[in-house]
């Protein structure tokens, strides 16, 4: 049996990583709906990518940015999204690959 200690040095915390970390985002990646709580303690809905075992939030300008993308190109299947900022004041810019 593994003691606290034991756990407590293998334990990694759950981690929502976002959409810009990703060198590619096929569009065909299942998506999910999640909720959490904020630092001002209200809660909060936010949207994620499954890839594998780890998630990746995508903001809603990503996901109005792809909308239109995809109204020019339907057939768009990849993105790179590249993150500028931090905060309230981050940015995103949505490139379609093919």
């Amino acid at each position: 049996m593994a003691t606290l200690r034991d756990e407590a040095k293998a334990f990694t915390p759950k981690q929502t990583k976002n959409i810009a970390d990703m060198e590619i985002v096929s569009l065909d990646y299942p998506m999910q709906d999640r909720e959490g709580i904020g630092q001002d303690g209200k809660e909060f809905h936010y949207k994620v990518v499954m890839f594998g075992e780890s998630e990746y939030r995508v903001p809603n300008t990503v996901l109005n940015d792809i909308k239109t993308i995809m109204a020019a190109k339907p057939t768009l299947k990849n993105v790179k999204v590249v993150k500028k900022g931090t905060g309230m004041g981050t940015e995103y810019t949505v490139i379609p690959l093919d």
